[in-house]
C-alpha cells in the first residue's frame, strides 16, 4: 500500500480524465499485483528458513556434535575407540563394528529418535536402566559377529517425543559406560588404504567410502520403510539414514585381504536366498534378528563376516545384493 501512494502522489499532477484514468488505473493495478507477488515470494523464502531444524540443542543436551545425513536426519557418532575388540585374529576399528550412533529426525512436532549403542557385557544393565527411567524404549539386545574378545553386546533404542529431552536421557544411560564423547582424531577420507576400492566399486555395482581406515557402503532399499512406534499414532516413513541401510564395511587386513562385517536388512522372502549366497561364496552368518519393534514391513538384520580377498568378497557380497530389493546406482 505505501508503494501503491507513492506512485499515485508522484503521477496525480498529471492525472486527466477519460482514456488517461483508464490507463492509470490499469498500471496502479499491475504495479500492486507485482509488488504482492514479491511479497508472497520473500514469505515464502522466510518460512523455508524458520522451517530448517535447529539441532544445537540436541547437540548440547547431548554432549557431541553430529552431522545432517540425507532425509533431513541428523546423526550423531560414538566410536567406540576405548575398546579393543579382536576377532579371529583381527583387531575390529571402531568404523567397522564398534560405532555407536543416535538419529534424530522431526515430523511436524514430534522428533523420532533411533539408535544403535555398542556395550560390553557389564554395561549393559545400567544403560538399558536408564533409558527405561526415561521412556527410551531398547526394541533389540544381541550379538553382531562371534567369538570376539572381549564379548560386545548392540542395544538398539527408540523414542519419540522432546528431541532435548531424549538427547539428555541418552547422554546420562552412555555417560555410565566408557564411551568417548570427545571427536576422535582426525583419519584420512580417502586414498590407497591397501585394497582396490575402485574394483570393489564396480563388482558392488555401488560407490563406497573411506571412514576411518574402513572401505563402507550403504545402500538404500527401493521400498519405502515405516514405522509408528509402539503407540502406532504417528507412522512416518523412516529414512535409510536411521540405520535401515544395507551396511557393508571392508577392514583391510594386509596382501589385499580384508576383514568384512556389517547387517543386511531384509524382509522376510529374502532372507534364505541371502544367507545362502553369503555361505556359497564363504561368508559366514553371524546373527540374524530384529532392530525395530512396528515397522512395516517387517524388516530382519543379517550380520556376516570373513576375512578373505578382498575382491573374492566383494563378489560374494553383490551375490547376496542382487537377492535384495535395494537401490542401484
Amino acid at each position: 500500500m505505501r508503494g501503491q501512494a507513492s506512485f499515485t502522489a508522484i503521477v496525480k499532477p498529471f492525472l486527466i480524465t477519460g482514456t488517461a484514468k483508464i490507463l492509470l488505473l490499469a498500471v496502479v493495478l499491475t504495479c500492486t499485483s507485482t509488488m504482492g507477488v514479491r511479497t508472497n515470494a520473500v514469505s515464502k523464502i522466510t518460512g523455508d528458513q524458520q522451517g530448517s531444524t535447529d539441532w544445537k540443542p540436541v547437540e548440547m543436551a547431548l554432549g557431541k556434535a553430529g552431522s545432517i545425513q540425507p532425509g533431513d536426519v541428523y546423526k550423531v557418532s560414538f566410536p567406540r575407540s576405548d575398546l579393543k575388540v579382536i576377532v579371529a585374529g583381527v583387531e575390529l576399528k571402531p568404523a567397522l563394528a564398534l560405532g555407536s550412533w543416535v538419529a534424530f529426525k522431526r515430523d511436524g512436532e514430534v522428533t523420532v529418535v533411533m539408535g544403535d549403542l555398542v556395550l560390553t557385557e557389564s554395561e549393559v544393565t545400567p544403560v538399558l536402566s536408564k533409558l527405561e527411567a526415561g521412556g527410551v524404549e531398547p526394541t533389540a539386545l544381541h550379538n553382531h559377529v562371534l567369538n570376539e574378545s572381549p564379548r560386545v553386546m548392540y542395544m538398539h533404542i527408540h523414542a519419540m517425543g522432546d528431541g532435548v529431552k531424549i538427547a539428555k536421557i541418552i547422554h546420562d544411560a552412555i555417560a555410565l559406560t566408557k564411551t568417548p564423547f570427545a571427536p576422535p582424531a582426525a583419519n584420512p577420507s580417502g586414498g590407497d588404504i591397501g585394497i582396490d576400492t575402485k574394483q570393489i566399486d564396480q563388482i558392488m555395482g555401488q560407490n563406497g567410502k573411506v571412514n576411518g581406515g574402513v572401505y563402507q557402503f550403504g545402500i538404500a532399499r527401493a521400498d519405502e520403510i515405516t514405522d509408528g512406534g509402539m503407540s502406532g499414532d504417528h507412522r512416518m516413513a523412516i529414512p535409510p539414514a536411521m540405520g535401515l541401510a544395507q551396511a557393508i564395511n571392508f577392514q583391510p587386513t594386509g596382501g589385499g585381504k580384508a576383514a568384512i562385517t556389517g547387517d543386511f536388512v531384509l524382509i522376510a522372502g529374502e532372507v534364505n536366498p541371502v544367507i545362502k549366497a553369503l555361505r556359497e561364496n564363504g561368508i559366514e552368518v553371524t546373527a540374524l534378528h530384529s532392530h525395530m519393534l512396528t515397522e512395516n514391513p517387517r524388516l530382519f538384520f543379517m550380520h556376516f563376516w570373513a576375512n578373505d580377498d578382498a575382491l573374492k568378497l566383494a563378489q560374494g557380497l553383490r551375490a547376496a545384493l542382487d537377492k535384495v530389493n535395494v537401490k542401484r546406482q
